[in-house]
């Protein structure tokens, strides 16, 4: 049985991505951090599923949860923290959290699994970006700097490690109806409805369709790719 480790699989897209796989038959392994309730509640809906508990911020964590999967097959570096306020009132401290969760704990477990995943000839890392990271978000410049270091990560390693056979994607998520973007009022989510091509927020599990695909074998030959998930919109 195939393994995927999906982080920030407590919620929202993560757990759209859980349910997608476990129905494809694989294996899920559930990173969370603090919702442990969502978690365990999760593992126990979905047949195959483990509930695992790091804190991504803090590297030995992080290196436990690889070592704890080295047979993963599929990463999905999922987990990030929104951050929205004026970039000169942001503190060091919260701008480094936040490029600790976004950035550098996906660096730090690729790099951790992707030594299994060479040695088997075959793995696929796909990271969630955002459209943020394409065209940048006022009052979320950490956020979207951390965003579009993922879009660069994804084009650099697919260079690097195709030739071993291992592929990795990104997916850039436009508006999508999660508890990231329940600060909206009413009216704010209504007009910026407006403003996407297709006129509504897209859902968790239409990002989940997207990275099951890019996991799947009818993706084989897909690497390097920045698939938009956004419904047209163009910020």
């Amino acid at each position: 049985m195939r393994t995927v480790l999906i982080t920030g699989a407590s919620g929202g897209i993560g757990a759209a991505a859980a349910r997608a796989f476990s129905r494809a038959g694989w294996r899920v392994v559930l990173h969370y951090c603090s919702n442990q309730a969502a978690a365990e509640a999760l593992a126990q809906e979905l047949p195959d599923a483990v509930p695992f508990r790091a804190d991504l911020r803090d590297r030995e964590q992080v290196r436990a949860l690889a070592e704890a999967f080295p047979e993963t097959d599929v990463l999905i570096n999922n987990a990030a923290m929104d951050l929205f306020a004026l970039f000169d009132l942001v503190t060091e401290e919260q701008a480094r959290e936040l490029y600790e969760i976004n950035l550098l704990a996906p660096l730090t477990l690729s790099r951790l699994l992707l030594k299994g995943m060479l040695s088997r000839g075959k793995g696929c890392i796909l990271n969630v970006s955002s459209v943020f990271g394409e065209t940048g978000g006022s009052c979320e410049v950490d956020y979207s700097v951390s965003k579009a270091a993922l879009i660069g990560f994804t084009r650099a390693l697919a260079k690097e490690v195709g030739p071993a056979g291992v592929r990795v994607n990104c997916v850039c998520p436009g508006v999508i109806r999660t508890p990231m973007n329940d600060r909206l009022t009413a009216e704010e989510a209504e007009d910026l409805a407006d403003s996407i091509p297709l006129e509504r927020f897209g859902t968790p599990e239409e990002v989940a369709s997207a990275l099951l695909f890019l996991a799947s074998e009818e993706a084989s030959y897909i690497t390097g790719a920045v698939l938009d998930v956004n419904g047209g919109i163009s910020i």
